[in-house]
């Protein structure tokens, strides 16, 4: 059942309460990384693997755990280095360090080749890992990739909020944080504000650090261009949205193109989370997605 289709946004413990799972730590890269594990149907099953966001964690795939686990995939979320409640990071992460956590998972739960699946900087770490990696790789989902240069005013006013939701984590100031990213307000649950006022009030929490890739010199240097791309290897889902803060519909439809099988998904009425404003749609093509490349593996 979606229990997205009818506006209702359900809680983590509500989509997960009747699935067998674990949420544990596992050593990734020598960092003491959360993991939540949602078994597939069977031994066989095929492993999604989700990343999130800046700042992200866990419970942005929320909407879309149970489609997954229902289709008969193996569900893998996880929390970079410096967020939710993975070791805090010590210093500024750039790509590279993102890369080494993803592998250093990936070996740790023994698993050889998965689907993977990013929103925004998630999208930019797999436009990066893919080339790099396509042996460990079936399917790539792009949700709102980030990486691009864009211009430095929207750069800063995300900045700007995020580094007050830290500073100060009340509930108006993470909601407003989580409205740089949902379109609309009413999208934003209470448990969603609740859980990031409680990652961000961490003692140790840096923004500075899991942010570091806004600042022009570094973002310039770990940057996602045209060319990167062009070199995805595995087929693609591109998930793009009506109100994404970082380029128009074309511009999705254009990155696009440029994979060389890749697949583009439109979400109306989303801005930068279309997998949580857009679950049913979301979860359907990405399901259809998933099954039909998952078929193909097996008949090969």
């Amino acid at each position: 059942m979606n229990r997205s289709a009818d506006r209702h946004l359900a809680t983590f413990w509500e989509e997960l309460a009747d699935l067998e799972h674990t949420l544990r730590y596992v050593d990734a890269g020598g960092y003491r990384t959360r993991v939540l594990d949602v078994a597939g149907a069977g031994p066989g099953a095929q492993t999604i693997v989700l990343t999130n966001g800046t700042s992200g964690h866990i419970e942005a795939w929320t909407q879309n755990v149970r489609a997954f686990v229902e289709a008969g995939f193996r569900v893998v979320g996880y929390d970079y280095p410096g967020h939710g409640y993975t070791t805090l990071a010590d210093h500024p992460l750039e790509i590279r360090d993102y890369e080494e956590h993803l592998l250093g998972l990936l070996d740790a739960l023994e698993l050889e080749r998965v689907h993977l699946a990013g929103e925004s900087l998630g999208g930019w770490l797999a436009l990066k890992f893919a080339p790099k990696h396509p042996e460990r790789l079936h399917t790539v989902i792009l949700s709102a990739p980030g990486g691009r240069m864009i211009d430095e005013p929207r750069l800063d006013g995300t900045q700007s909020v995020s580094t007050r939701a830290v500073s100060e984590p009340t509930f108006d100031n993470v909601k407003k944080r989580l409205q740089v990213v949902i379109h609309d307000p009413e999208n934003i649950t209470d448990e969603l504000v609740r859980v990031r006022q409680a990652i961000y009030a961490r003692e140790g929490f840096s923004m500075a650090n899991v942010s570091a890739l806004r600042e022009p010199e570094r973002r310039w240097r770990n940057r996602v261009t045209d060319e990167d791309f062009a070199a995805v290897p595995v087929p693609t889902l591109m998930v793009w949205s009506d109100h994404e803060p970082t380029g128009d519909a074309a511009e999705g439809l254009r990155l696009c193109e440029l994979v060389p099988d890749g697949r583009y998904l439109l979400i109306r009425g989303a801005a930068h989370w279309p997998q949580w404003e857009g679950a049913a749609e979301f979860n359907a093509a990405a399901v259809a997605f998933l099954t039909e490349h998952a078929g193909e593996e097996g008949r090969r």
